[in-house]
């Protein structure tokens, strides 16, 4: 069974369908216990990061979080929280991957946020099997996770960064596989098979 993290930072409908679509088991949850012993665990969420952690403190879900010893994948600012810290809010996060989140310095010519498809390079580990670089995904966000040992994939939006992190058991999207078409399911398909 696949844990669906809810705290309280939206996002879960989309995720919810995604995995329906694939035939997953899944459930929505905010219960340490259920989380804990869950097969799967997924953190999406859209936000400011310095709400999304303190939702997560407030549940009591942080040190959850940190013992988990199953796959996680976290979507968006399901990844930034388990950075070190974030420009947003000038927030400390979880720390269980080794990148800053910085916000996206504006231009005239580089929109922020960054919204829409993108392409992923660099791609490597077990969740981008089947997947090449240059296959598009989609993004919707004004702040990324520096380059850092635990990156897996990048894009470029003015500068490159971390499109995917990976350290140990965790695992981070910066972009929506659940809304980024076949890419994303196969992508999601991999995180199941982990």
């Amino acid at each position: 069974m696949i844990a669906i993290i809810d705290y309280k930072m939206g996002n879960l409908r989309s995720v919810e369908n995604a995995l329906r679509r694939l035939g997953a088991d899944f459930c929505v949850t905010a219960d340490a216990a259920v989380i804990r012993s869950a097969d799967k665990v997924l953190l999406p969420g859209v936000g400011h990061c310095g709400e999304a952690m303190q939702n997560l403190r407030d549940a009591g879900l942080i040190p959850v979080l940190r013992q988990l010893r199953q796959p996680v994948l976290g979507i968006c600012v399901g990844l930034q929280v388990l950075c070190r810290d974030s420009e947003e809010g000038d927030t400390e996060c979880i720390g269980i991957f080794d990148s800053h989140v910085k916000r996206f310095t504006p231009t005239p010519v580089l929109k922020i946020p960054h919204m829409g498809w993108n392409t992923l390079e660099n791609t490597e580990k077990k969740i981008f099997d089947g997947i090449r670089s240059g296959e598009s995904v989609y993004y919707v966000h004004s702040y990324y996770p520096t380059l850092c040992p635990d990156t897996i994939a990048t894009t470029t939006h003015g500068v490159m960064f971390s499109a995917a992190l990976k350290y140990e058991q965790f695992h981070g999207t910066q972009f929506h596989p659940e809304k980024s078409g076949d890419v994303g399911e196969r992508i999601l398909q991999n995180f199941l098979k982990l």
